[in-house]
């Protein structure tokens, strides 16, 4: 972790693997929680059969949730992408496959029972495997994740401009086969390759709103209005404009991040940053356990109070989980063992989406 005040842009891409920068984190934190928000809040809305006021703050967000996340997933591969293939699969590949059959597996454990109701215990069966092929649930992002980065490796030698105009082409298209994988591969790897490919860019963004701070707010409450006008208006969702809302909601995030970072405050968030695949991970139990309590409960009237609370919980509670494995000795949850590295063991955090 940089220490509050570290230059962004002074240690840019050129930093090591290993070393944490503080806006990143603080950008990240904001990303996961904005993840785990329109998970509880749709989820809720849905079950409920109609919306609160937190469906404004989904809406909101959708033209840059995701687009942030992948773009700051990308920013770093320039440190690494020059690796061996053995070392680089391990790292890029196995590391998130690891995670995505553990993780699959266990949505499967609690889920399999409603399924099997419904469709019975063989199709279930089908379901499982076919979740290997087509992304089950909140786990896409990590399915994905290995794609982006084996592809961007291989195209190397392709000039990286005409990627790129394929890449934002693909966005616009708005391509929909039904299939997951392809589909938001279409629709996100312009923001992972932005990422890679515009890194020193991103680290002196960075770099100038931690120097002119109030000029950078005055420009992220600028965005603050017109976001929220285009999403308002409807408009949020038409070709080109929602490719440069994805944008600007990610420089947006990342001024946001660092002059959070600046000013050394709302540390929770910089935390969850530090940890966002454990809570990409572990949230949808706390929050699906909490979303079925307080729907059948009635205790909590309003949708939109209800929201917040499974939102509040699904975060804290997917920490809890974390801590309460590393406990009980199930370290393997969120550790991958080392029978299932490939290359050489690295030192230092194993779970960072965005070395």
């Amino acid at each position: 972790m940089a220490s509050p005040g570290t230059s962004a842009a002074s240690r840019g891409p050129s930093a090591s693997p290993a070393a944490r920068v503080d806006w990143v984190d603080y950008a990240k934190g904001i990303c996961i929680i904005m993840v785990v928000m329109m998970h509880s809040v749709l989820g809720v809305e849905l079950a409920a059969g109609e919306p609160g006021f937190m469906h404004l703050l989904v809406a909101f967000a959708k033209p840059f949730r995701m687009p942030d996340f992948f773009l700051i997933s990308g920013l770093f591969l320039p440190l690494v992408i020059d690796r061996d293939w053995r070392t680089y699969l391990d790292r890029k590949v196995v590391h998130f496959a690891y995670f995505y059959v553990v993780w699959v597996t266990i949505q499967f454990g609690f889920k399999a029972p409603a399924f099997a109701a419904e469709t019975g215990w063989r199709d279930v069966g089908l379901l499982y495997l076919e979740s290997f092929i087509e992304p089950f649930g909140t786990l896409w992002f990590i399915y994905l994740l290995p794609v982006f980065f084996v592809v961007t490796k291989l195209t190397r030698r392709i000039p990286s401009a005409a990627i790129w105009i394929v890449a934002a082409a693909l966005e616009t298209a708005r391509i929909t086969t039904g299939w997951t994988a392809i589909d938001e591969f279409c629709a996100r790897f312009v923001y992972f390759y932005s990422g890679y490919l515009f890194a020193p860019y991103v680290f002196a963004l960075s770099d100038r709103a931690r120097s002119h701070p109030a000029l950078a707010l005055a420009a992220l409450a600028t965005w603050a209005l017109v976001n929220a006008g285009i999403v308002a208006s409807g408009a949020s969702e038409w070709k080109i404009v929602s490719l440069l809302l994805g944008f600007a909601g990610a420089c947006a995030i990342i001024t946001s991040g660092t002059l959070l970072a600046r000013a050394g405050w709302c540390n929770f968030l910089r935390f969850c940053g530090e940890h966002s695949i454990v809570i990409y991970l572990a949230f949808f139990l706390p929050m699906a356990a909490t979303r079925t309590l307080l729907l059948h409960t009635g205790i909590i009237p309003d949708i939109g109070a209800m929201s917040l609370i499974v939102t509040i919980v699904g975060v804290l509670g997917s920490l809890a989980i974390w801590q309460i494995a590393l406990r009980l000795h199930a370290d393997f949850l969120f550790e991958r063992p080392d029978a299932f590295w490939i290359a050489p063991k690295k030192v230092g955090p194993v779970l960072q989406a965005a070395e």
